[in-house]
């Protein structure tokens, strides 16, 4: 059997492999990326190092950066799923590291607050949603074209103000929420849509577990938050207070889009928390909630056929 050295030499030899390899070499030192870097870096790097580093190199131009060349995160070319290269002079050579991409940092983030608050879970069609099914409604074009002007000025980390949408039920209130938070994912922008009235059960049994603070906290500092049906719970002065109040706070003050949908309209849903199960009347504690909403959001009236009938 021949000697795996002398295979290695008889083969670096070969005019096909010395055309293939001056091939390879030419591409990726004409690569504007791998210019950009060994300008940027001129004082670090040798010819020597730059000749020694071509596999590195090469590996690092075939791959997809900020997911330009990436349909979705499941369709990711790169080596390691979900991570992008990013080339780094270490020793005297040029490695390349692996870093989250942005689709990447985006799903995990999904992922983990799936795992820590569960009434994020929502019907499949929401989660499919598309303003392509409102194209011909024209009963519900002003909706759309609000939500439409919210996506075209937002800018992830810039202040922006959402949408109150309130209608009577089944006119797509819902569904306008998860046509924004895909059409949002699309620009990498993270956003969570959660069922208020589940929501609320579910922070009162997280006392228990000692969770409860974790996930209000996630609330008030998620990019876009969604709360979906508010006026549709059972009032209490807990949830109001203790629950609601601090999560609007945060975001009123750091000017954090909120969306919200429910059946009430401004007026309507200031009724609805002025009193609790118990039958309080707290008028002065409503009225603080709806500023924060109004401070939140724009009011936009849904019309239209019930689309669930």
């Amino acid at each position: 059997m021949e000697n795996i050295n002398h295979t290695l030499k008889r083969l670096a030899s070969s005019g096909n492999f010395q055309k293939r390899y001056e091939k390879m070499r030419q591409e990726t030192l004409k690569h504007p990326d791998i210019q950009a870097f060994i300008r940027e870096n001129r004082q670090s790097i040798s010819d020597e190092m730059i000749e020694r580093s071509l596999g590195k190199l090469y590996e690092y131009i075939n791959q997809s950066k900020e997911c330009n060349q990436c349909k979705n995160l499941e369709e990711c070319i790169n080596i390691m799923k979900g991570y992008h290269p990013e080339l780094v002079i270490t020793r005297n050579s040029i490695d390349v590291t692996y870093n989250r991409c942005p689709r990447k940092i985006i799903d995990d983030e999904k992922r983990r607050n799936e795992k820590m608050i569960k009434s994020l879970y929502v019907p499949k069609e929401i989660l499919s949603a598309t303003f392509e099914e409102f194209e011909h409604d024209e009963t519900r074009i002003d909706a759309v074209q609000k939500a439409v002007s919210f996506l075209m000025n937002y800018e992830q980390g810039k202040k922006g103000k959402g949408l109150y949408f309130h209608g009577k039920f089944g006119v797509g209130k819902s569904y306008l929420l998860g046509a924004i938070a895909n059409r949002l994912a699309k620009k990498q922008i993270p956003s969570m849509i959660v069922y208020v009235p589940e929501l609320f059960r579910e922070l009162k049994s997280s006392i228990a577990d000692s969770t409860l603070n974790e996930k209000i906290e996630a609330l008030k500092k998620e990019p876009v938050l969604m709360l979906d049906d508010i006026g549709a719970e059972a009032v209490s002065s807990w949830t109001r207070d203790e629950v609601l109040g601090p999560i609007l706070q945060f975001r009123m003050l750091e000017s954090l889009p909120t969306f919200f949908t429910s059946n009430f309209d401004f007026g309507e849903l200031e009724h609805h928390l002025a009193y609790s199960q118990r039958g309080e009347e707290e008028k002065v504690k409503a009225r603080r909630i709806m500023e924060r909403i109004r401070s939140l959001s724009e009011p936009v009236l849904v019309s239209g056929p019930n689309r669930r009938s």
